[in-house]
């Protein structure tokens, strides 16, 4: 169960503790070594682990990379990760928080990387999350994500064979080439890579058939779409060298002044 050859790391983790450890509709580790594929992760590197889950991703990575990971999420308790950290034998270079991804807790240019995995359209689709996000990565710091996404930008009316699965908040899935124009236009980040994987439908479809398998609903959408609308995309991009981002405005100093309020006073 859950062997693919396309991951030979993943395939190590035992099928039990990968879905156990379940927080979404894609095999988390999957997608995690998809994505770091086309990363240069080095042992001793500060990693964000956005919308991280039950942080099977944050595991994956510092025993794959040996990189020291923050693994944040605002769902999942912090005190849930904090035991299967411990469980992995990882405590001490894995970091769980529990935390909004639009009010994260950490320095400016903290991270030398900041990673998502299959969360990213909840919030990074907000046409200024890129400006603020980038400033916790140092300069030259890379910034990568990968999840579920459409193979082209999903127009209405929506195809016959997804209708009874549809709902409006799919709308915040994105295309590879969606999010390399919604990262270039932010002026703080030069994409590097966007893509789709090959025949990703098809692990969407196992995923599914593993984890939820009574989620007819979905699996039925799939199998009738095949790849023509729906998989699994990936994006990358580094903050660029030459670009200072301001601290945000988070409050405006008091500074009241009577006057009067009518012409007549």
């Amino acid at each position: 169960m859950l062997i693919n050859q396309r991951f030979l790391r993943s395939n190590n983790y035992h099928p039990e503790w990968v879905v156990a450890s379940a927080s979404g509709g894609a095999h988390s580790l999957w997608l995690t070594e998809w994505l770091t594929s086309a990363m240069d992760l080095r042992p001793g590197m500060r990693v964000l682990d956005l919308g991280c889950g039950r942080a099977s991703s944050s595991i994956f990575l510092h025993r794959e990379s040996g990189v020291e990971v923050w693994a944040t999420d605002l769902w999942f308790s912090a005190s849930e990760n904090i035991q299967r950290i411990r469980d992995a034998k990882v405590q001490g270079h894995v970091f769980p928080i529990q935390a909004n991804a639009r009010a994260l807790p950490f320095a400016a240019e903290f991270f030398d990387a900041i990673l998502s995995i299959d969360s990213f359209v909840y919030y990074g689709t907000d046409d200024l999350y890129s400006t603020y996000l980038a400033r916790f990565l140092r300069p030259g710091g890379r910034l990568g994500m990968a999840g579920a996404g459409f193979m082209q930008e999903m127009d209405q009316p929506i195809p016959e064979h997804l209708q009874k699965w549809w709902t409006p908040d799919l709308f915040c899935l994105h295309s590879a080439d969606w999010w390399r124009r919604h990262w270039s236009r932010s002026g703080v980040l030069a994409v590097e890579l966007a893509d789709s994987m090959p025949e990703g439908w098809e692990l969407w479809l196992e995923w599914q058939k593993v984890i939820a398998p009574d989620n007819q609903v979905e699996i039925e959408a799939i199998q009738a779409d095949r790849g023509r609308n729906l998989g699994y995309v990936r994006a990358l991009a580094c903050r660029k060298d030459d670009v200072n981002l301001e601290e945000p405005v988070v409050s405006i100093p008091a500074q009241y002044t009577k006057k009067p309020l009518l012409r007549g006073e």
